[in-house]
């Protein structure tokens, strides 16, 4: 016999690409388990079923950068619950990170996608399981859109949560209206201004390399200690504001806003799956 649970929890995390380098992405998880009936004629009760993954996944992946440990494009070390890594992407750029060990999820794989953190988190979660459970799938998929969206990473220092991690991200909609209509054009436009991009605060930058393809650093202190973050300049937005997804719908509609100056401009953000923010000047 099976028990599904769909649509159990999203997760928002950023990975690591070979070719794409920092990907912004957002899961919906759901779940399938085989096993026999127990005393309570139950394979397993639904809300602790609910609990302990929706637990788990809030833990071990949301809100992480998630690395993969067999990836030849990677090398890294661990000191005193701190990581640092260097990962190489595309033709030849470079990211590396320097941050607390929590801030990531190490992904026994050579690369990331939906089927090896899958394999990966049911085996992480084998324990959890009671003795009449068979066998469990989990499964990933992102959010079917028929619109513009584009992929971001950030981190928000001042937050006291897990959004305070320097690269986790969002796969995220955008919706956008020039005088009262939706604008799909301008809506397109900006996807493009932002794919795979890392949207960064001018207050956490604190330099530039002189290098033919110049490297931003990133660095601050939050309540879960030091982050550091090095990127190619070519995949770096920078705002003169905080990057939570209010200030990133207001950076939005202020600049389609300069650049439309007679026009009204109304922009929906999105932060992955259904929450954002909306801006209207």
């Amino acid at each position: 016999m099976q028990l599904f649970v769909d649509n159990l929890s999203n997760v928002d995390f950023s990975y690591l690409d070979d070719q794409r380098g920092l990907v912004g992405e957002t899961w919906l998880a759901s779940a399938l388990l085989d096993g026999g009936l127990d005393k309570t004629s139950m394979i397993w009760d639904f809300g602790v079923v609910k609990k302990v993954l929706r637990n788990w996944l809030d833990d071990q992946l949301d809100h992480r950068l998630l690395v993969p440990t067999r990836s030849s494009h990677l090398t890294y070390e661990i000191l005193q619950e701190r990581i640092i890594l260097s990962w190489s992407f595309g033709s030849g750029d470079v990211m590396t990170m320097n941050a607390p060990l929590e801030a990531v999820a190490l992904i026994d794989a050579e690369r990331i996608n939906d089927q090896t953190v899958s394999q990966w988190s049911i085996k992480q979660l084998a324990s959890h399981f009671p003795d009449n459970l068979e066998h469990i799938q989990l499964t990933f998929e992102a959010e079917e859109i028929h619109s513009a969206f584009y992929h971001y990473s950030h981190g928000l220092k001042k937050h006291d949560g897990n959004c305070q991690r320097i690269a986790h991200g969002h796969r995220s909609r955008i919706q956008i209206w020039r005088d009262g209509a939706r604008d799909h054009e301008l809506e397109i436009n900006w996807a493009e201004r932002w794919t795979d991009i890392y949207i960064a605060s001018e207050e956490d930058l604190i330099g530039i390399s002189d290098a033919e393809n110049p490297q931003m650093h990133f660095a601050y202190d939050a309540p879960q200690g030091h982050f550091e973050l090095t990127l190619p300049q070519s995949v770096c937005y920078m705002m003169a504001s905080d990057t939570t997804v209010e200030c990133i719908s207001a950076h939005i509609a202020q600049t389609l806003h300069d650049e439309n100056p007679n026009c009204d401009i109304t922009v929906k953000a999105f932060e992955g799956l259904n929450k954002g923010a909306i801006s209207e000047i």
